[in-house]
């Protein structure tokens, strides 16, 4: 039988508190909405589709119209009336259709496909999840009968004193027969509080036509639906556990775990040893061996075998090769590659810069739109003044040149292989290979110049 998965994300998120969309609020480095779309992907669906509303241009934009089809709900209705666009806009379509919610991240593949099988050995034409909170607030109520079959579901805002003191909800997860859907959209009334299209009023249309229902106990962390910043918060304690759980149980060592914030598209090698208060966002790689102490964010980027990074450092986008060490307190912004061996210490600034293996800048230094060789030494105090207040301009300094401590490279500039540059020199022109540069005014010292201007200052007085 045909499955299709149904995504209702066009609401407003009032309770967000937010003018971001709630389907797009970041989760692990992911907006909720591609977390819950990653889960129905293994699923191998028929059709994939979004139903969009509010600041739709937003989640278009955010999501892949290869894979994801979209249909434009103009009114929000209420979740019935959404649903109801889909199939208007779906009219070929058969089978099943399987409906979540954009804001219902941490639900696993496998639970779904315990719904899909067990509603399939049932024969049943409506399978939901429920699950239960010792708080139920803000949650649609599971209406039972004597027998203990589901007879209803009530949203909080209809619900009586007593139906609010039920702990079992709605998780709002559906798997619907198509055909019989089609029956029941068009017969549900607005006729609550709030004057929308309830999609829960399903299930007493099921039961008038004397249809099977079944309800799935699940796991409310599995299960959960983001509608406040505190729900978002605890989302995101539970799904960073288990990235941390995951990642040492396949040999990465971490020092402390809850201080410890790993993205879901982070690959980590064995033997990686993370210290605590360590961010790894987006889409990084960490080689086998590598250790990173503490205080450090690593985004979109690549670090390999052997790295060290100290205390207190920074890198995003860049690329290290094997051996490097970095830190403490340095900053590698993108576009940098680092050779094998390179050493960058304290205080040290790399933007759009590659450095060639065994090459080492120690301390306190910018080196910005650079190309610089291998075992090159950096000396302190360097930086490569690459922006005239109108473009940047690239410095490139050839292998084995010595920087002494203290220099302005003027770019654009050359450095011949093997040159040496005095201290504190402002080099403006091409340094040949293997000569020495100094640019550096003359010293004079004028001889009891301080006795004099002590003298003069008593006079004053």
């Amino acid at each position: 039988m045909n499955l299709h998965v149904c995504v209702l994300a066009a609401g407003q998120s009032k309770r967000m508190q937010s003018k971001i969309s709630k389907v797009l609020h970041p989760l692990c480095g992911r907006p909720l909405i591609l977390h819950v779309l990653k889960s129905v992907e293994a699923l191998l669906p028929t059709s994939v589709t979004v139903v969009v509303g509010h600041q739709r241009d937003e989640i278009l934009e955010t999501l892949d119209e290869k894979t994801v089809d979209f249909v434009i709900q103009e009114k929000q209705l209420g979740t019935a009336h959404a649903l109801g666009e889909y199939l208007n806009q779906k009219p070929a379509i058969t089978g099943q259709v399987l409906v979540l919610y954009g804001d219902t991240p941490l639900i696993p593949t496998q639970i779904l496909q315990q719904l899909i099988h067990a509603a399939s050995a049932t024969n049943a034409e409506l399978a939901m999840f429920s699950t239960e909170l010792e708080n139920p607030t803000g949650y649609g109520r599971i209406i039972r009968n004597p027998s203990n079959e589901v007879e209803g579901i009530v949203e909080e805002a209809d619900a009586s004193e007593e139906q609010r003191k039920i702990r079992e909800i709605n998780a709002g997860i559906y798997l619907f027969d198509i055909e019989s859907l089609r029956n029941w959209i068009p017969r549900i009334e607005a006729s609550n509080k709030q004057k929308e299209f309830y999609l829960t009023d399903v299930v007493a249309l099921a039961l008038q036509d004397k249809k099977k229902i079944l309800a799935v106990a699940g796991k409310y962390e599995d299960l959960m639906g983001i509608n406040t910043r505190v729900e978002l918060a605890e989302a995101t304690r539970l799904m960073r556990r288990k990235i941390n759980h995951d990642w040492m149980i396949k040999g990465v060592t971490m020092i402390d775990p809850e201080t410890t914030y790993i993205d879901v598209d982070v690959r980590l090698a064995s033997d990686v040893v993370i210290h605590p208060n360590v961010h790894l966002e987006g889409e990084c790689m960490i080689g086998g061996g590598v250790t990173i102490y503490p205080n450090c964010r690593i985004i979109n980027s690549w670090i390999n075998v052997g790295c060290v990074i100290y205390e207190n450092t920074s890198i995003d986008s860049a690329h290290l090769e094997t051996g490097v060490k970095i830190g403490p307190f340095a900053r590698v912004r993108p576009d940098t590659v680092l050779g094998a061996n390179v050493r960058i210490g304290n205080f040290v600034e790399l933007k759009k810069t590659s450095v060639g293996d065994g090459s080492k800048a120690n301390h306190l230094s910018y080196l910005g739109d650079s190309v610089i060789g291998k075992n090159v030494n950096v000396g302190a105090g360097t930086i490569t003044c690459n922006y005239d207040g109108e473009k940047k301009y690239q410095t490139i300094i050839e292998d084995e040149v010595f920087v002494g401590s203290d220099t302005q490279l003027i770019a654009p500039v050359k450095v011949g292989k093997g040159a040496y540059i005095a201290a504190g020199s402002s080099i403006t022109d091409e340094v040949p290979p293997e000569s020495l540069a100094i640019a550096r005014s003359r010293q004079t010292n004028i001889e009891g110049w301080v006795k004099k201007k002590k003298s003069k200052i008593k006079d004053k007085k």
